[in-house]
Formats: C-alpha cells, sequence, structure tokens
C-alpha cells in the first residue's frame, strides 16, 4: 500500500511555516482551534470570489492578528478600506473582548498558487468544461508562470460514470521526498450534478538552500580559504 503524507504539514518548520501561531494551555486548545477554524471558514466564503488562497491567524494574549492571501486584494479591502473595516467588527463580534487586525497580502501569480489553481479547475468542472481541458489549462498556465513542475489529480464520478475513478496529469519534476524541494500543495471540491469531484494540485517551485544559494557558496569559499591560510 501507497504511504502518503501531506506535503506541506511534511515540511512544516523546514522550509513552510505554521497557518496559526499561538500557543494556548489544553483546556483552551480546542476552542481557539474552532475559533481559528470558524474565521477561515467564514473568510473564505465571503470572498469566494476574490481568490483566497490562505488565511494566517497569530494570536498574542489578547489580540489577534489575521493575514488574508488573496489574488484580488482590492475586493477584500473595498473602497477606502471600508469593506476590511466591516469584516473586522464582524470578526470582532466572533471573537468578543479580543482586538482584531487584519492585513491583506496580494497572490502575485495565481497560476503558482496550488489552491486557487484548484479550486478554479473545481470552478470549470462545475460550470461542465472538460475536466481534462480545465487540468491541461491549468498545468501550461503554471509552467508558463515558472513551476518547474505540476501534478493535478481529479478523483470522483467523472464525466457522470458510474464508477468513481481517478485521473492525473504530470508534467515536468515532482520530488515529493525531498524535504528542501518547495511543493505547493492544494485541495478543492466540485459538486456536480451526478457526485462530488475531489480535485488536488502539486506544483513544484524549485529547491529551497537555506540561508540562500549564493550565501552558501560563498561560506564554502570562505572555510576553504581559511584552510588554505591554515595549511600556509
Amino acid at each position: 500500500m501507497g504511504q502518503k503524507t501531506h506535503p506541506i504539514g511534511f515540511r512544516l518548520g523546514v522550509i513552510k511555516d505554521w497557518p496559526s501561531k499561538w500557543y494556548a494551555p489544553k483546556k483552551d486548545y480546542a476552542k481557539l482551534l474552532h475559533e481559528d477554524l470558524k474565521i477561515k471558514d467564514y473568510i473564505k466564503k465571503r470572498y469566494k470570489v476574490a481568490g483566497v488562497s490562505k488565511v494566517e491567524v497569530e494570536r498574542i494574549v489578547d489580540k489577534v492578528r489575521i493575514k488574508i492571501h488573496t489574488a484580488r486584494p482590492a475586493i477584500v479591502i473595498g473602497r477606502k478600506g471600508q469593506e476590511v473595516e466591516r469584516l473586522k467588527r464582524t470578526i470582532e463580534k466572533m471573537l468578543p473582548g479580543k482586538e482584531v487586525t487584519i492585513s491583506v497580502v496580494e497572490v502575485r501569480v495565481p497560476e503558482l498558487d496550488a489552491q486557487l489553481v484548484a479550486e478554479d479547475i473545481a470552478a470549470q468542472i462545475e460550470r461542465r468544461v472538460s475536466h481534462r481541458r480545465a487540468m491541461k489549462r491549468a498545468i501550461d498556465n503554471a509552467l508558463k508562470a515558472g513551476a518547474k513542475g505540476v501534478k493535478v489529480q481529479v478523483k470522483g464520478r467523472i464525466g457522470g460514470a458510474e464508477l468513481a475513478r481517478k485521473e492525473w496529469f504530470l508534467v515536468g519534476r515532482m520530488p515529493l521526498q525531498t524535504i528542501r524541494a518547495d511543493i505547493d500543495y492544494g485541495f478543492a471540491t466540485a459538486y456536480t450534478k451526478y457526485g462530488i469531484l475531489s480535485v488536488k494540485v502539486w506544483i513544484y517551485k524549485g529547491d529551497v538552500l537555506k540561508g540562500g544559494k549564493e550565501e552558501i557558496l560563498k561560506k564554502i569559499e570562505e572555510e576553504i580559504m581559511q584552510a588554505a591560510k591554515e595549511e600556509g
């Protein structure tokens, strides 16, 4: 049997960061976790057309900082920041007694964001676009944007077939067991008249070397020079 692991969870603390940053005693942990899930779910549903990739939550005592990554920041911010202020007031009602700060971050290249790509494919399938066409178009766009490898999978009653199956395409490299490989992962659900289809997307953007490749090479050169001086 295949042993699968989440591509982002596998790299947490090495090249990926946590989407929620806070500490809580055991008795409060479940409550705060459900608060985070409720906030993220609400923002995703409220700004469905804004292309929200992810929502990060950071808690410091009674302060809650929310960072929204979106492909269309203007929709979330609104005219003169009115929309983001309305969102802030709504979330403060959900979290009584806590000070809420919201910041909006633009996703500059949506074609390289696996979550946005997966949601786009799911939306096309719901509009009865051919799943193969949607998958191949997403792969082409990601490769043009600079991806080194893309894998897309659709699973379920594809095309209304009686038996569920899965179809996938892989173009380029996808080193899933290499921890330094920067692999973005996204999952979305397409609701069709025949049932639910799952869409998974993996995008490989290259390797991440701690400190940067140039710094590592410079450090190696300095060590070689130091060793040469000591020998001389």
